[in-house]
């Protein structure tokens, strides 16, 4: 565990892209009234001291938590070195990482046709999207939302120049834009609005470690890197707080559809736990995982897998509360 700490502690570090370090940590400073020398520096010392991403220092506003405070924060750093112990089989794994692979293992619960244009010719794709509205094209390997693009296909008029040009953006995933639940698509439509549910299977039970509410802001993802923002759920699945976004802005109400988020009740969440718990028996191999679940009209369906995933906490300055998932990851998993 050491090793692994310091190895990615000088990957980050030679990584580093300080001078937005120092952007960051003047608005950091700013919002808590700070010396920005002050931030940054104790940016640099909790990435040393507790394993800290800079946007894990921003995100949960560790310039205003205590050092007992902070010791109960599981960082991007920690997660990452679970996912390196725990999920060992590089196999199973790639059948996660892999969109065209999860789609085949869990083809009975991701809800929605797709096909692979590598896999296909003209005809059947012209055939595949005549029967829908709009697709979602994607790039199998991408992560954080890159490469995945929402498109009419009544704007498609030349199918062999559509599958060369999915071809030459390395888009080979086509899926039809699932129809996610009516009170879910009142929350924000122009994207499917997820739940990210980490669960760790012990080889006897699945835990369930997080609970997330992934919200699209006009954009074809949800995703908090491309533009989406995130509440934690209760664990009746209740949005507990406002969502807040990768600029640091917190929303009580959507911001483009007027919709409360705080106590916002995701439908059929009950039944959304048990497809993760069902899907993490299925793959035992990866027993550390970052499930992305939507809400179809009429049940939960899994987006995908993630055998790395992120990691999703509590904001203190808008939930008031200031202490993190780290003690619930440890009681299931260890140290």
């Amino acid at each position: 565990m050491a090793n692994l700490r310091f190895s990615y502690f000088l990957e980050r570090a030679r990584a580093a892209n300080l001078p937005r370090v120092w952007q960051m940590a003047g608005a950091i400073g700013h919002q808590f009234r700070k010396p920005r020398l002050n931030v940054f520096c104790d940016m640099l010392w909790s990435a040393a001291r507790y394993d800290c991403a800079f946007q894990d220092f921003q995100d949960w506003d560790f310039a205003i938590l205590s050092r007992a405070e902070r010791r109960t924060y599981i960082t991007h750093p920690m997660s990452n070195r679970y996912a390196l112990q725990l999920n060992t089989d590089k196999r199973a794994n790639r059948d996660l990482s892999d969109k065209s692979r999860f789609n085949v293992r869990f083809s009975d619960v991701i809800g929605r046709e797709w096909l692979d244009v590598r896999e296909t010719n003209e005809d059947e794709l012209a055939a595949f999207l005549n029967r829908f509205t709009d697709v979602m094209v994607k790039v199998p390997d991408s992560l954080g939302g890159k490469g995945i693009e929402r498109i009419r296909t009544a704007d498609v008029t030349d199918v062999a120049a559509f599958r060369a040009e999915r071809m030459r953006n390395r888009q080979f995933l086509v899926e039809e834009f699932l129809q996610q639940h009516p009170r879910m698509a009142e929350l924000n439509s122009s994207s499917v609005n997820t739940m990210r549910i980490a669960s760790y299977n012990d080889g006897k039970r699945v835990h369930i470690l997080c609970r997330a509410l992934r919200i699209g802001a006009g954009g074809d993802v949800d995703n908090f890197s491309g533009g989406g923002m995130y509440t934690m759920l209760s664990p009746e699945g209740t949005a507990l707080y406002p969502a807040f976004d990768d600029a640091n802005a917190t929303h009580g109400i959507h911001p483009l559809t007027g919709v409360p988020i705080v106590g916002f009740e995701v439908p059929l969440f009950a039944e959304a736990i048990e497809a993760v718990k069902a899907a993490a028996q299925r793959i035992p191999e990866v027993p550390y995982v970052g499930w992305d679940v939507a809400i179809a009209p009429d049940r939960p369906v899994l987006i995908e897998g993630n055998y790395n995933t992120g990691v999703f906490q509590a904001k203190p300055s808008v939930s008031g509360l200031r202490r993190g998932l780290l003690p619930v990851y440890r009681a299931a998993i260890g140290h």
